[in-house]
């Protein structure tokens, strides 16, 4: 083999094993990116609150109804006499690598709604999560949340 067949050699080698350790990054960020989303779903459940170390400090959101909020002050305070939705669902989570400090994750939940005469609503939302790399750590940057007819079937997704 000559010389520069095993540069080349080298070259490719070090570039697949470099391609493998980006590969398993991403895969890292996204699957932290998926558990993270599904937290956040589950708080309108009464899960613990995870939004205030997601949320960047810059953080913006728009609401379904449209309108724009940024990042909470702190945890709100526990009411016993808050109405809990239930069955709180990430339907769906899609992430996508913008380089390496940009990542969408394109999402949908659902969840019952417990309304105030005591009746049930399901409600379901798509949303669209951007999320940035900052000194080693994810963070969601912005949101935009959708919320939608909820699928016929249980088992469909969500724009089925």
């Amino acid at each position: 083999m000559s010389r520069a067949s095993v540069v080349v050699a080298l070259v490719i080698a070090t570039s697949a094993g470099s391609s493998l350790a980006e590969d398993a990054h991403t895969d890292a960020a996204a699957q932290y990116m998926i558990e993270q989303s599904r937290a956040w779903a589950e708080q309108a459940c009464g899960g613990k609150w995870v939004i205030s170390g997601l949320l960047a400090d810059d953080f913006r959101g728009t609401s379904p109804k449209g309108v724009r909020y940024g990042k909470p002050a702190g945890e709100p305070v526990h009411d016993p006499a808050t109405r809990w939705s239930k069955d709180c669902s990430l339907d769906e989570a899609e992430v996508k690598f913008f380089g390496s400090s940009i990542a969408v994750v394109y999402g949908a939940e659902s969840k019952t709604a417990v309304l105030e005469d005591g009746k049930q609503e399901r409600r379901c939302l798509v949303w669209t999560d951007t999320w940035s790399l900052r000194d080693g750590k994810w963070q969601i940057i912005a949101v935009q949340d959708n919320r939608i007819e909820c699928p016929a079937e249980s088992g469909a997704s969500p724009g089925e």
